[in-house]
């Protein structure tokens, strides 16, 4: 794989010597069996806290480049890999950005993979519109009576706790949630639905029945719950692009070793111009997604408030770009490119949640947008 972009200058030392680190622990440990996508995923989690790769995922700085590397080396390598981690750091993000020390004992546990974490936004009302969110925490002597549904909850039914949105009511709309610590086995709590999708990996649906939480679970202040998922989505955004990236990436290399090797009247697939012109695209658009998405991350760490633009900017383009490299990795590949068990078959896939989730492609535009007309 080509390795010069870890000379630009948004990497320091550590950074390089992150990425070659995990490049190798990869190498050696994935992918894994996904059989048993369950089981796959808690023992990912376990063998990556084991390794202390998790001790990036949260804490009291979260370094977003090292974010990106990792989530970035990881997806090159396998898909749910990269999720397992990602989930560890998304789960938690409220929690390191604004947890109390009482509850970020929480990140002890999730950062050395004994505890697996998510984050329980989505709704089957409210997606992108996280201000149209119904669920209700009425306050109650000594804590939180919660009542709704949540739905698309990655590490739904394998999480030991979720970080919960619910509307508490202070005023309409976005500035009437709040966000709430929720463990697993919060009695009210139950899995409604297991969610198979396209690219398998644990989802469901959450229902809260009457679910008591105490005062303690209030993250940061009642009514500030949607500051608190921008600011979280802020710095995992960028981290999806890093995400399609490293797909990018692989596809890529398999579609350089494909047109090298496959022949088409007696020369190389790799000597038609046409073929070398969408090498070149390919590797155009890996450079600019690239580019937005390390600018996004090296601004947040050097200490920007809100990275709204660039992280919606990085996110949109690198997986759009990075559908579109996988793609024409696909088309090169023949008939074997839509053959189950062939890599750009994975890679094609795994790809396409990624223009959903954390804001679909159409709300960055928006984002974008708005930012530009301000």
């Amino acid at each position: 794989m080509d390795r010069s972009f870890l000379d630009w200058p948004f990497f320091e030392a550590r950074h390089r010597e992150l990425a070659e680190g995990l490049d190798a622990w990869a190498d050696r440990n994935l992918p894994v069996d996904h059989s048993d996508v369950d089981d796959a995923c808690r023992g990912m989690v376990a063998a990556m806290g084991k390794a202390g790769w998790l001790q990036h995922s949260g804490g009291d700085k979260i370094d977003v480049r090292s974010l990106c590397l990792i989530r970035e080396t990881l997806a090159r390598h396998d898909a749910l890999a990269d999720f397992s981690f990602a989930m560890q750091g998304l789960g938690m993000g409220a929690i390191s950005l604004f947890g109390t020390a009482e509850q970020r004992q929480w990140l002890d546990k999730t950062r050395s993979g004994a505890a697996i974490s998510a984050f329980a936004l989505t709704e089957p009302g409210s997606g992108s519109d996280v201000a149209a969110t119904a669920t209700t925490a009425e306050k109650v002597d000594g804590g939180y009576r919660l009542n709704g549904e949540k739905t698309y909850i990655s590490n739904g039914g394998i999480a030991d706790l979720y970080v919960v949105f619910a509307r508490t009511g202070e005023a309409p709309g976005a500035r009437g949630l709040s966000a709430f610590l929720m463990p697993a086995d919060s009695e009210g709590l139950s899995i409604a639905e297991r969610i198979e999708v396209i690219a398998p990996h644990p989802l469901a649906t959450l229902r809260m029945d009457d679910m008591f939480l105490p005062d303690s679970a209030l993250i940061g202040k009642a009514g500030e719950g949607f500051k608190l998922a921008m600011s979280v989505l802020d710095v995992f955004r960028p981290t999806v692009g890093a995400a399609a990236l490293g797909m990018a990436r692989r596809a890529f290399d398999e579609a350089l070793a494909r047109t090298a090797g496959r022949e088409i009247q007696g020369e190389a697939l790799a000597s038609l111009q046409m073929v070398q012109g969408h090498l070149a695209d390919m590797a155009l658009k890996i450079d600019a997604a690239a580019l937005l998405v390390y600018r996004a991350a090296w601004t947040k760490d050097q200490g920007a408030a809100r990275i709204s633009r660039e992280a919606a900017m990085a996110k949109l383009y690198a997986t759009e770009a990075a559908q579109e490299v996988i793609d024409m990795a696909v088309q090169l590949h023949g008939g074997d490119g839509v053959r189950h068990g062939v890599k750009v078959e994975e890679l094609y896939r795994d790809i396409r949640a990624l223009r959903i989730y954390e804001g679909a492609s159409d709300v960055q535009r928006l984002v974008i947008a708005r930012s530009v007309m301000s």
